[in-house]
């Protein structure tokens, strides 16, 4: 049970963040509360699966980017996310999935800070 919640609780802040997110004009676009808890858990799950193995495969550019590329794999992840959930969309494309990266991760860092949840 307690992997459970280790689970759920990031994801709900996750969508929390994405309905906040998705009232700012950078092109994420959620069209209700359950389309955005359920784009939390595939966030979740590419964060806990397919970032690691994307990683690892990209060291050497991020590396040499000084650690920048990091940006790019978030906002792959995001894209990826974004294409897998139905009724999640980004208007500006990859663009919005940058941003749309960083500031769900800028979110939240301060929901977790605020509420001292444990990822």
């Amino acid at each position: 049970m307690g992997w459970l919640l280790a689970f759920l609780i990031p994801a709900l802040v996750t969508a929390i963040s994405l309905l906040i997110i998705s009232r700012l004009p950078i092109g994420v676009e959620i069209e209700s509360w359950q389309k955005a808890v359920i784009a939390g858990i595939v966030l979740g799950i590419l964060n806990g699966i397919v970032r690691p193995i994307l990683f690892w495969l990209t060291i050497p550019v991020t590396i040499l980017s000084l650690g920048l590329f990091l940006f790019v794999l978030n906002g792959l992840i995001f894209g990826l996310a974004a294409k897998l959930v139905d009724g999640f969309s980004l208007r500006y494309g990859f663009w919005s999935a940058i941003l749309g990266a960083f500031l769900l991760g800028l979110t939240n860092s301060v929901f977790f800070q605020i509420f001292k949840l444990v990822s």
